[in-house]
């Protein structure tokens, strides 16, 4: 028989998802099934599938949430128009290497887990990567009507920025972003896709 949560207390999608984080973390994405999700909350894996009816539904959720820190992160940055376009662009730039490195630094085994679960659900990445891109436009496009920055293709410029500083936020990198100097190879990768958005 399935032990039972506090009486008062609501199975919600979220507590499912923080349950879920939570055996990832300790073990792993090879090894963790819903039933121990479920055995950390109390319920029976059934009450688990009520609100996701996958397992894969599951970790898809758990992998968006996860991607969906930074992007929340970096979309006050995004909005604030009353920034300077180029000052905007960097701190956003800023920002996303800074998270990307806390994940990795502050939680190395969820980091670890995410890095694999990533890789299984491309569809959440694509959708991550299309929101990233997107507000990365936005602030080019922003750069444009302001005249500081000159290209002919906002659209095509974000696209061609977020590439150009891969090193410092895709996962397959964090090994490097603790190495002696990568903060100032950050800031020369920087000036240098700055100069090239810059008018002239």
């Amino acid at each position: 028989m399935a032990p039972t949560r506090p009486t008062g207390e609501a199975l919600t999608a979220e507590r499912i998802l923080e349950a879920t984080e939570d055996v990832l973390r300790r073990h792993g994405p090879a090894k963790a099934t819903v039933v121990d999700v479920a055995r950390a909350l109390g319920v029976s894996h059934g009450s688990v599938y009520r609100h996701f009816r996958t397992k894969v539904a599951l970790r898809e959720a758990v992998t968006k949430r996860w991607l969906d820190r930074t992007s929340m992160a970096l979309s006050g940055i995004t909005a604030d128009e009353e920034r300077d376009p180029g000052q905007r662009l960097r701190d956003w730039l800023a920002t996303l290497f800074e998270a990307k490195r806390r994940k990795a630094a502050d939680d190395p085994e969820l980091f670890a887990t995410y890095s694999v679960l990533t890789g299984e659900y491309g569809s959440v990445v694509g959708e991550h990567i299309a929101d990233l891109t997107a507000q990365l436009t936005r602030i080019v496009q922003a750069g444009v009507d302001t005249g500081t920055f000159t290209v002919p293709d906002p659209a095509t410029a974000a696209r061609a920025l977020f590439q150009a500083t891969d090193l410092f936020h895709h996962p397959c990198h964090a090994a490097k972003w603790e190495q002696p100097g990568v903060e100032e190879d950050f800031e020369a990768v920087v000036d240098l896709v700055m100069r090239g958005l810059e008018a002239t």
